[in-house]
């Protein structure tokens, strides 16, 4: 793995890494960030692989500005307030996506909100003004194990799974963001504790609801419904029947394919095109979408997964909170 350095020429070749659509680690204020060019649905599908993550769990998105966080969501008065009081710094936004959105669909986990935050990290914001992309960025650690807040932990971590990683040293927070997102009727909603109290929040906004309380508004680092399309979904099929659309993987169904994810039965491919499929599927007004069989190893696991959510009755799928 490549340690950058931190001068003019370190970022700007690891930026070059970003914009190429491989992974680069990077120290934020909280945690090191596992970035990629989050409108590259390649580059986040590699987010996954590269982190074994079991589950398509919304992303944070890093950008250096709150000027920049604009262009990707939709801010309502008292995120305006928020983001004013707190960034840059260790606060995520949960908010609506801008119609046209360039951000994955991936890393929204198909939903039609966006987790979005400015790093309170020199050096972040000079990576992100560098990269000149929007950077979804989970922790740069294996899922499920300890958050990374040096250097040599990433390393350890992911050595030969990622491009490199650029050393700003340990990570002043050592923990993950607080994020908040919002309830139908426009009232923050605190859905992880993080590096501002909500006794921080609160001072600024006024008193916020719990997730429980609340139970609508899903969170990057926590249980939660997806995405479903508005057609029934109907999996392992190796038929297409009237008035279906068929959402294929590999070659074996290819010539009945309205959709194939990977005609080569590449995973890494077919979790980058999983959620905009769906949405175009959808979009066509099917009633019914029929999935092709995709094997239960690797990122296949978190496929199969994602789908058999979108087939479950709709009562299954409400948010569940942790």
């Amino acid at each position: 793995m490549r340690i950058f350095k931190t001068d003019n020429t370190g970022l700007t070749e690891a930026a070059e890494e970003i914009r190429a659509g491989r992974l680069v680690a990077f120290a934020t204020e909280t945690v090191y960030g596992l970035g990629a060019d989050a409108t590259n649905d390649h580059a986040v599908a590699s987010i996954y692989e590269a982190k074994g993550r079991p589950s398509f769990n919304p992303l944070i998105v890093h950008v250096p500005s709150l000027a920049k966080a604009r262009d990707y969501v939709t801010f309502n008065e008292t995120a305006e307030r928020l983001a004013a009081t707190f960034w840059p710094g260790a606060l995520t936004l949960v908010l609506p996506r801008v119609k046209d959105c360039p951000v994955s669909r991936l890393a929204s986990a198909g939903l039609e909100t966006l987790a979005i935050r400015v790093p309170g990290h020199k050096l972040a914001l000079e990576f992100l003004k560098s990269c000149d992309r929007p950077l979804a960025a989970p922790s740069a650690n294996p899922s499920g194990g300890i958050s990374p807040t040096k250097a040599q932990h990433v390393i350890d971590g992911l050595d030969g799974k990622i491009a490199g990683v650029v050393d700003g040293g340990p990570c002043p927070v050592g923990v993950e963001s607080t994020v908040v997102g919002f309830s139908d009727e426009g009232e923050p909603v605190l859905l992880r504790p993080g590096g501002i109290t909500q006794e921080a929040l609160e001072a600024s906004v006024g008193p916020l609801l719990s997730h429980d309380a609340d139970g609508t508004t899903p969170s990057p680092g926590m249980l939660l419904s997806h995405y479903a399309p508005d057609a029934a979904v109907r999996l392992n099929a190796t038929t297409k029947e009237p008035g279906e659309a068929y959402l294929a993987f590999g070659r074996a169904y290819d010539a009945i394919a309205d959709v194939n994810l990977s005609i080569n039965g590449d995973l890494t491919e077919a979790t980058a095109l999983l959620f905009s499929a769906l949405h175009f599927l959808d979009e066509m007004k099917f009633k019914r979408i029929a999935v092709g069989p995709i094997p239960e190893v690797g990122l296949g696991v978190a496929i199969n997964d994602r789908l058999r959510r979108a087939a479950a009755p709709r009562h299954e799928k409400e948010t569940v909170g942790t």
